[in-house]
């Protein structure tokens, strides 16, 4: 697949590139996809919420009432479950949520969600920019010049950069990363995909060990 390739003003520079059939271009594997964004969302729960059990409250442990005849469920001291109160039956734990994925799977995750972006034609290549300073008035220019705005944008780059990142950060629908990090969430979570040239780079030198 060729895609044109704009500067910041919207315009076509004269130029195109082709996209990576083996990694824009593939068969989407549903379940991959599932599995890594599983992972990412587990992997960004802190997994601190507690709640104390019987055995953690405090109180007597002289049984209220007798064990037959009272009419209700049978418990036993003040901190049983079943009163006002009392414990928690197996109340949440601090605890760790992430689990392991083997690279291939994650890699086959990426791709997946890359080829889909293609397919939808959600992905606009632009030239490499810089910003002389961070100002988020530059950075929602370029969104309209693009025609992306009002939509939720991605924008990858080779390396960090921290006036584009600056200028994006305030924007709800917008955020920045380095190409390196992209995840399968991310790209899906997008609307659009915005790549600077050398990016494209970026993901075929790492998507196709």
């Amino acid at each position: 697949m060729e895609i044109s390739v704009l500067n910041i003003n919207g315009q076509e520079t004269g130029r195109k590139v082709t996209l990576n059939e083996s990694i824009f271009g593939i068969e989407p594997n549903d379940h991959v996809i599932y599995l890594d964004v599983k992972q990412y969302l587990a992997n960004q729960r802190q997994g601190t919420a507690k709640a104390k059990e019987r055995s953690e409250h405090a109180g007597s442990t002289r049984k209220l009432g007798r064990q037959k005849g009272g009419g209700g469920a049978r418990h036993g001291d003040i901190n049983s479950p079943l009163l006002r109160g009392g414990g928690r039956v197996f109340g949440p734990r601090p605890r760790d949520y992430s689990f392991k994925l083997n690279k291939k799977v994650k890699a086959l995750a990426r791709k997946s969600a890359l080829s889909y972006k293609a397919q939808e034609n959600g992905i606009v290549v632009v030239e490499d920019f810089v910003l002389d300073a961070p100002k988020t008035k530059d950075f929602v220019n370029i969104t309209k010049n693009l025609k992306v705005d009002g939509k939720k944008v991605l924008l990858l780059l080779p390396e960090s950069n921290k006036n584009v990142y600056l200028s994006a950060r305030n924007l709800q629908r917008a955020e920045v990363m380095e190409a390196a990090k992209v995840n399968t969430y991310k790209v899906l979570n997008a609307d659009v995909l915005v790549v600077t040239e050398k990016s494209l780079e970026t993901i075929d030198g790492i998507l196709n060990k």
